[in-house]
């Protein structure tokens, strides 16, 4: 009888031997899985994220900020406004200003200048193309195409009505719309386009860019400019010029839109400049300018951008990388 006990005790005490050696390799093997899934997380950030400048890359920014708060880091508040890329840069180069500055223009000289005088490290990010389009009222069935110099001769005031351009086209005074100074698209047209000479005086500037979509749209004599991505987005008010540079008409698009394409006289490219002292200082800030750089091209259609080569993207990738601590 002792004997049996002595056996049953020892096979109990195998048992739980076997037991705590399980519990614990199983114990161990879901640590360790843990932290594999931790490592391959990224980091949770915290903070704000203040972007403000050009209405044109408005969209597009807006859309990256929402991609980024939703499915990246949902504790950082990324703020998109749109004053105008030059009012926007007089928000940017400031003690303490805003972190990212949209311009649909490259920084000026004087704007340089005003960051080197703060000590500010100023980064440029190419972020996307945009092609300058076009715009009349959609009962317009004559001024379809237009050359680019017919283009200017109507800004230019050299044509004050339809019949002035062509003697078969309707009698009637056209109106000129566009963005007002503060927009780098304005700026674009004015110093890229129309070679710095001043546009007509009655011309209707304005600051909002729906506002200008609304204008347009209820004008039939109207002809106004802005970016791609506002007509794209409103062709049920509005329609495109097809424009010839000398070699036939060329209606805007994502696949005309290029720096060496067919449209490249009206195509340019987008920007956001970085606080890089800021990225520097604030680790969601230079996050999201890797995101921005890592997701641009996937989002730019959807804004209507065209995309910048992936090698310039990756080089601007780079770039930002290093400015890790």
């Amino acid at each position: 009888m002792k004997f049996k006990k002595y056996l049953m005790f020892l096979l109990i005490a195998v048992i739980a031997i076997v037991i705590t050696a399980c519990g614990s390799n199983s114990e161990g093997n879901d640590s360790g899985n843990a932290n594999a899934e931790n490592e391959g997380e990224s980091e949770e950030l915290e903070g704000n994220v203040v972007i403000d400048g050009s209405g044109t890359v408005y969209p597009l920014m807006s859309r990256l900020a929402e991609e980024y708060m939703v499915n990246e880091q949902p504790n950082v508040s990324v703020e998109v406004s749109r004053a105008g890329t030059s009012a926007g840069f007089e928000k940017f180069l400031v003690e303490d200003g805003t972190d990212f500055n949209d311009a649909s223009r490259k920084i000026k000289d004087e704007e340089q200048a005003k960051a080197d005088e703060l000590g500010m490290e100023v980064k440029e990010l190419k972020v996307a193309l945009d092609g300058l389009t076009i715009v009349t009222h959609p009962d317009n069935d004559w001024a379809t195409e237009l050359t680019e110099d017919q283009i200017k001769g109507i800004f230019l005031g050299e044509y004050t009505n339809w019949s002035d351009i062509n003697p078969e086209w309707p009698d009637d005074k056209i109106q000129t719309y566009g963005p007002n100074e503060n927009h780098g698209t304005y700026e674009f047209f004015y110093e890229n386009i129309m070679e710095e000479q001043d546009l007509v005086s009655d011309i209707n500037l304005q600051q909002d860019y729906s506002t200008l979509v609304t204008l347009v749209s209820e004008d039939k004599n109207a002809i106004g400019f802005f970016g791609f991505g506002y007509y794209d987005s409103n062709k049920d008010k509005i329609q495109a010029v097809n424009v010839d540079f000398g070699d036939g008409p060329v209606e805007p698009s994502l696949d005309t839109i290029a720096e060496d394409g067919d449209y490249a006289g009206f195509t340019r490219p987008v920007f956001t400049y970085l606080n890089v002292d800021h990225a520097k200082e604030k680790p969601e800030v230079l996050d999201y300018a890797l995101f921005i750089m890592n997701n641009i091209n996937e989002f730019a259609g959807e804004t209507g951008f065209a995309p910048i080569p992936d090698a310039e993207a990756e080089e601007l990738i780079s770039e930002l990388e290093g400015l890790k601590q």
